[in-house]
C-alpha cells in the first residue's frame, strides 16, 4: 500500500490515518469535519437526482482520487440546522468547489456558485483564496440564465463521465503537490465504486451517510 506521501496506483491519502478518522467523524456525531483542513476540501454542487446519479458518482470518485475530501450540506445528515446554512458552512471551510451547470432545474445550483464567487472575492487578499471550477454541458445556453458569466470560462462535458472526469482531475492536478491518477485509472475503478455504494444503499434502505460513501471510496481507489 502507498504512503500517504508516495504516489500509488490508487488514490493518494495525504491526511493518513488520523485524518482518515477525521473525515469519517467517527465517534463525533459528524463534527469530525471541522477537522478537514480547507485545502483538501472540495465542496460539490450538483443536482442531486437519479438522472445525474451516475455523473455524482464520477465527480465524488474522482475528488476522492485525487486526495480531496468532497464536500456537502448534506455531509453532516442535520436536519436541525437549516439547508443553507449547512451550504454555507460546508463551502466556508473548503478550498475549493465545483458547480456543474450542466443540466439543471432549480436555482440552487447558480446560486450556490454565487456564494462561491462572493467567498472568493471575500478571500482574495488571503494567501490561500477560494478557487472554483464551472462544468457545464455543449453550448452556450446557461449564459441566457446567468448572463454574468460571460467573463469566465467554464469546462464543457458531453454528461457523460469519460468527458467530464477528465476536466476534474486536469483542473485539481494543478492543485495538489502530489501525483494523480490518470482520468483512466479512476474510471476504471469507477464501476468497483458504484457496487460498492450500492452495496451500501442495500444496507442502508437507501439513506447511506456521507461519511461512509467517502471511506468507500478510499477503499476503493487505493485497492
Amino acid at each position: 500500500m502507498p504512503s500517504s506521501d508516495q504516489p500509488g496506483r490508487g488514490c493518494p491519502l495525504p491526511l493518513g490515518r488520523a485524518g482518515r478518522r477525521a473525515r469519517a467523524g467517527e465517534g463525533q456525531g459528524g463534527g469530525g469535519w471541522r477537522l478537514v483542513r480547507p485545502e483538501k476540501s472540495v465542496f460539490l454542487n450538483h443536482p442531486y437526482d437519479e438522472r445525474y446519479a451516475p455523473l455524482a458518482d464520477a465527480l465524488f470518485f474522482a475528488v476522492v482520487c485525487c486526495g480531496f475530501v468532497p464536500r456537502s450540506a448534506l455531509e453532516s445528515g442535520a436536519v436541525a440546522v437549516p439547508r443553507m446554512e449547512r451550504i454555507v458552512g460546508a463551502l466556508s471551510a473548503s478550498r475549493y468547489s465545483i458547480h456543474d451547470l450542466s443540466r439543471w432545474n432549480r436555482f440552487n445550483l447558480p446560486l450556490e456558485l454565487g456564494i462561491a464567487m462572493t467567498l472568493r472575492h471575500l478571500t482574495a487578499e488571503r494567501r490561500d483564496p477560494h478557487d472554483w471550477l464551472l462544468l457545464v454541458s455543449g453550448g452556450r445556453s446557461f449564459r441566457r440564465f446567468v448572463s454574468d458569466l460571460a467573463g469566465f470560462d467554464p469546462e464543457v462535458h458531453d454528461q457523460t463521465a469519460e468527458t467530464l472526469v477528465p476536466k476534474v482531475i486536469a483542473w485539481l492536478a494543478n492543485r495538489t503537490p502530489l501525483r494523480t491518477p490518470t482520468p483512466q485509472a479512476v474510471l476504471a475503478q469507477l464501476p468497483a465504486f458504484r457496487a460498492e455504494k450500492h452495496r451500501l444503499a442495500a444496507e442502508w434502505k437507501g439513506s447511506v451517510p456521507w461519511r461512509h460513501l467517502l471511506v468507500a471510496a478510499e477503499e476503493v481507489a487505493k485497492a
